[in-house]
């Protein structure tokens, strides 16, 4: 991976996809947005625009196209999981040449998914916290004053996650490389599962949830973090309610998002991923349990 410009596919130019591939791309690397036909078209005559009150309102080119034809540095996947299979079509493993292959998939089991299609050096999961919209193909809203990723890979070279890392840096979000990569993936998922499962539940932001359903999110938090705490990750329940307290009251979690579009929603990757987790660890999770139920009907 050289030094300076990288060549940087984003499978999925979605609002964190669109988000990153237009940062990237204004800090002068090459980037090719990997995206179904009226996506891609519209990035052809459009480019990619951005509303950012962190990173400023920016119109940006990048490449676009239907299938990855060509060797990357690097290849970002930020797709919802529904559709990862179908979307991993667009990034042929022969295709990549010695790319890292870089998720940025809510719940915890994608990796291994991956490393069933490409090299289990090269994959390399990530995180990011940031509020960000596609409001239509090519328009990305970034909401959130903060944008924030954590890069990790426990099988890969270290020296390519702190490139990319410094390339990410640079362009904008703030980016650090974390030496366990399970860590890095329950850290998030202690946070957004409550999140996504008690706003979806309910239909309201997360102010209404912390208020009106505290004893509700409270519950969830602890089950979570005991979930996490057996699986290698952090737990720290007290710390998770002081972030969503936090927030501003009218955040709403992207599954809440994709509820009211009638998207389909992430519920497996995410409760479902949650309660085998627990299953395996013997630890009792009946909250999560009955919102999964609920949310399944």
């Amino acid at each position: 991976m050289a030094h300076d410009k990288l060549t940087i596919a984003v499978l999925g130019p979605g609002g964190i996809g669109g988000l990153l591939a237009a940062l990237l791309a204004r800090a002068g690397h090459r980037v090719v947005c990997l995206a179904g036909d009226e996506t891609a078209a519209a990035l052809d005559a459009h480019g990619i625009r951005v509303r950012s009150g962190r990173f400023g309102d920016f119109t940006v080119r990048t490449q676009a196209a239907t299938t990855l034809r060509e060797p990357v540095d690097a290849a970002l996947v930020t797709v919802k999981h529904t559709t990862l299979d179908t979307a991993l079509d667009r990034l042929p493993a022969a295709a990549l040449g010695d790319a890292l292959v870089v998720p940025f998939l809510n719940g915890v089991e994608h990796p291994d998914v991956l490393r069933t299609r490409y090299p289990a050096d090269r994959v390399a999961p990530a995180v990011i916290r940031a509020e960000s919209t596609r409001v239509a193909p090519g328009v990305i809203d970034h909401g959130s004053p903060f944008a924030e990723i954590d890069l990790a890979g426990d099988t890969v070279p270290r020296d390519r996650l702190e490139r990319l890392a410094r390339a990410l840096s640079e362009a904008g979000p703030t980016t650090r490389v974390l030496d366990d990569e399970t860590a890095a993936l329950w850290a998030k998922m202690s946070f957004l599962a409550p999140f996504a499962l008690l706003t979806t539940r309910h239909g309201v932001p997360i102010g209404d949830i912390r208020t009106r359903y505290r004893d509700e999110l409270t519950a969830l938090v602890e089950e979570t973090a005991a979930v996490s705490g057996a699986c290698g990750g952090p737990a720290d329940p007290a710390g998770a309610l002081a972030r969503y307290d936090a927030f501003p009251p009218g955040t709403k979690s992207s599954m809440q998002r994709d509820a009211e579009a009638g998207r389909p929603l992430e519920l497996d990757a995410i409760g479902g991923a949650l309660l085998r987790a627990a299953q395996r660890h013997g630890v009792a999770v009946p909250v999560t349990a009955r919102l999964v139920r609920d949310l399944t009907r």
